[in-house]
């Protein structure tokens, strides 16, 4: 189990652990560990937050919200996104639009993707209040790491490589135990507004699973990269519309 986590921040994150293959095995094995290193992210995204909120008008930190993601959880899952989306808005037969999503050059999709992504979080993130903000980002990089798990478990293996070793080995029951533990956390942060966040994260990567099948014929790495972003913007979108209307502190 800890040789799994250790690997899961090698898989997931710029922290400099180390992965092999056994390492990746592991992880496989006990893939429910993603939230768990999601609320290790999300805890230093937060702090992060915090800090910046002290010092810096609210676009600036915006801007060092954003920086911080991608330094600490890395540009995989984003280029993830970026291959989908040059998947997704490729002409032609499902074969056409996997040659698209596999070939190395960004294209036009996969760029706008990437921009709409990066324009919504500043603005989600930006407006989101001091007080609410680190704790959002916690609970949606939680959200988003169990958002993984769900692509995963309710997919079907397109092609090989990481991507079909999570899928193929990853279920309901890897899927709920994960829940379990993402909604405690979540619960703990943010009360029915954690929950909600989470909840709605979840429908995020159901509808990524269905937008892969109508694509691709099934999922691959990508798909599971491109939940991540995915999910954690939608998770943080949700803290914004719903923090004024759902309860959130828990004092």
């Amino acid at each position: 189990m800890l040789f799994a986590l250790k690997s899961g921040f090698g898989w997931l994150s710029t922290v400099p652990v180390g992965i092999s293959m056994e390492g990746v095995e592991a992880l496989m094995k006990h893939v429910y560990v993603f939230p768990v290193v999601g609320l290790v992210l999300g805890a230093l995204l937060g702090a992060v937050a915090y800090i910046a909120a002290l010092a810096l008008p609210p676009n600036l930190a915006a801007v060092v919200v954003i920086l911080a993601i991608y330094k600490l959880c890395g540009i995989n899952h984003i280029d993830g996104l970026a291959d989908f989306g040059d998947g997704v808005v490729a002409h032609g037969t499902l074969e056409k639009k996997v040659q698209a999503m596999k070939d190395v050059s960004l294209g036009t999709g996969g760029a706008v993707f990437i921009v709409v992504l990066l324009l919504a979080t500043f603005a989600v993130v930006s407006d989101t209040s001091k007080a609410l903000l680190p704790l959002a980002l916690l609970a949606a990089e939680v959200s988003a790491k169990e958002s993984m798990i769900a692509f995963a478990a309710f997919s079907r293996s397109l092609q090989k490589g990481f991507g079909q070793i999570m899928i193929e080995r990853t279920g309901p029951k890897q899927f709920i135990i994960g829940l379990i533990f993402s909604a405690a956390v979540c619960i703990a942060a943010l009360g029915p507004l954690g929950l909600a966040m989470l909840g709605i994260a979840q429908l995020a990567a159901l509808y990524m699973v269905v937008v892969a099948k109508r694509n691709f014929g099934g999922a691959t790495g990508d798909g599971i990269g491109a939940t991540n972003e995915v999910c954690r913007l939608v998770a943080l979108a949700a803290a914004l519309a719903l923090g004024g209307v759902l309860p959130w502190t828990l004092w």
